[in-house]
């Protein structure tokens, strides 16, 4: 099974070498770090890294997410979204693979509820709003999920057909939503999340917070 781990970035330039360092290479055959228009020497920390690095000027995760899967290679099995501020832990990327490789799933989510977030990794704000997008997709939808967290797994041809847009924070309900219509089978795995490496751009503000989250509650709205 080919997988691409794409890592979207934006100053990471401190928290990046830890990723790649701790992400599992020989279950992986492309790693592609897509640059949102960093300040800092995050570029070129990733080319010294030896990995496919891209430069996506239009500023949110979306737009990154977009890019790296432009630009994944066409033999690609599996799609893996990581983040680049090191609260996942890389390492962990197989037990998201597990239920892809068993035929069990097209969608994995990698659930810091069901895991384990240490303290001060989620702010109150980002625990709130993760519990009620879950809530409200229970409500449209019959089922249950306890995390809509950015370590995930996804079949590359199911992520193509489901021609994802949202440019910023929703993209990853945007995911679960057009995911639960397309009639996808998707499993929550635990994992572990950790403080990130520097302030974060969602909770780091609070205008920050804020955006994300009219932003995941604007998606879900026009998906409902």
């Amino acid at each position: 099974m080919k997988v691409a781990v794409i890592i979207p970035v934006y100053n990471e330039e401190q928290a990046l070498p830890l990723v790649l360092r701790e992400l599992p290479r020989r279950r992986v055959h492309e790693v592609l770090v897509v640059d949102n228009g960093s300040t800092d020497r995050t570029f070129a920390v990733a080319q010294a890294a030896g990995v496919k690095v891209l430069f996506e000027p239009r500023r949110g995760y979306g737009q990154a997410c977009q890019s790296g899967v432009r630009a994944v290679s066409p033999e690609t099995d599996v799609v893996v979204f990581l983040d680049g501020d090191h609260s996942d832990y890389p390492e962990e990327l197989p037990a998201l693979l597990q239920p892809i490789e068993r035929g069990e799933a097209d969608l994995v989510i990698g659930s810091r509820v069901l895991g384990h977030a240490a303290p001060g990794s989620l702010a109150p704000a980002q625990r709130l709003g993760n519990w009620l997008a879950c809530r409200l997709m229970a409500l449209r939808f019959g089922r249950r999920f306890t995390d809509l967290g950015p370590f995930r797994a996804i079949r590359y041809a199911p992520l193509q057909a489901l021609q994802l847009r949202d440019p910023a924070f929703g993209w990853n309900v945007e995911m679960h939503l057009k995911a639960l219509k397309a009639g996808l089978r998707i499993v929550e795995v635990p994992v572990r999340y950790r403080p990130r490496i520097g302030r974060s751009k969602i909770s780091g503000t609070v205008l920050g917070t804020l955006r994300a989250g009219a932003g995941i509650l604007g998606t879900i709205a026009r998906h409902w």
